[in-house]
């Protein structure tokens, strides 16, 4: 495990390497409401796992939406603002003729796909040759057109750019890059409502809290809303595969940096280029940074399942940190399943 202290904590990395990024949103009020107008939306349970030392609790996303995870909250929150935007008063329709275009190594695509049905617009989806094809059946499910292109997801969100540019397309990232803010952002802003479940359910803050990251999406917004409702107590600690570690390299070097490496098994993780609005929130808000190895995720998972949290790689990557940490005895974990072990 590499560890690294952010020497850019409270006060974040210099505008000038940031190309104009803003930071994530705390405005959760936005999203909660939106949400509430949506039959399928409903909150998850804060679970308290057994068999570690620490008190250890999850957040538990497998069943969010039935979608399988947070991505629920995601590129769907955007589609639906979107839509909700219209005016129309069928929203089945509100959104026909329009066509959202992403990359996915996972569940974003599943996102991207359920709320352009919901809303009338196509939906499709560019996967690269590590993505199953289990997965891609699951989008194909969800009425989206799925397009296989490249090695890896960095060469997959390529090629969506450019069928969004050549075709008129709306490219819904879960990354952000320079010029390319307004939607991550908005996405970003639909992970508050777990962060705001989980502030509220927990029965007292946290000692620690380790939030696991590709991109960076997730862990940028949770951070902010723990930061903002807990202020500067608890420990927040950013989990990435020791493959892809491209904010820990970038917090390093003071600027976005391009990581560089195999496949590792984390493959919702698998991104080696972060985002840039979540570089920026987790610069001021995180403490540590960590990479984990492949066997680390693989171990975690079968303590787990025993225990009825079974999940992949990814979705528990933050727990095998935590259990791969030296942390004291009385210390009081937060952690986010974050998928459910078919995703």
């Amino acid at each position: 495990m590499e560890t690294l202290e952010n020497p850019w904590r409270g006060k974040g990395l210099p505008e000038a390497v940031l190309a104009g990024a803003p930071m994530p949103s705390v405005d959760a009020a936005a999203v909660t409401g939106l949400l509430r107008r949506c039959p399928a939306a409903g909150e998850t349970a804060l679970v308290k796992l057994t068999g570690f030392t620490p008190e250890v609790w999850v957040k538990d996303e497998r069943g969010r939406m039935a979608l399988g995870s947070f991505k629920a909250l995601g590129a769907a929150y955007v589609i639906a603002h979107a839509a909700a935007e219209t005016g129309a008063e069928d929203m089945s329709k509100a959104l026909s003729g329009q066509v959202y275009v992403t990359a996915s190594a996972g569940n974003h695509g599943l996102s991207v796909a359920a709320g352009a049905k919901l809303f009338g617009a196509r939906a499709v989806i560019y996967l690269s040759e590590t993505v199953p094809e289990g997965f891609a059946e699951r989008l194909r499910a969800k009425g989206a057109e799925v397009v296989r292109e490249g090695p890896e997801y960095e060469a997959s969100m390529a090629a969506a750019a450019r069928a969004a540019d050549a075709n008129g397309w709306t490219l819904l990232s879960d990354s952000s890059w320079p010029a390319y803010f307004e939607i991550p952002h908005r996405l970003m802003e639909g992970y508050l409502a777990l962060a705001e479940e989980a502030a509220r359910q927990m029965p007292t803050p946290p000692t620690h809290i380790f939030l696991q990251a590709g991109v960076g999406g997730l862990a940028g917004a949770c951070a902010a809303w723990f930061r903002h409702v807990w202020g500067d107590a608890p420990q927040i600690v950013v989990v990435e595969p020791d493959r892809a570690p491209g904010l820990l390299a970038s917090i390093r070097d003071g600027k976005p940096v391009e990581a560089s490496g195999p496949v590792s098994n984390m493959g919702r993780l698998d991104c080696k280029v972060p985002s840039l609005i979540a570089l920026a929130g987790l610069a001021r808000d995180a403490d540590l940074f960590v990479t984990i190895t492949d066997a680390e995720a693989d171990a975690i998972l079968p303590e787990l399942a025993a225990q009825g949290a079974a999940s992949t790689q990814s979705g528990a990557a933050g727990i095998a940190a935590m259990k791969a940490m030296d942390l004291p005895a009385e210390a009081r974990v937060l952690c986010i399943l974050s998928e459910e072990a078919e995703a």
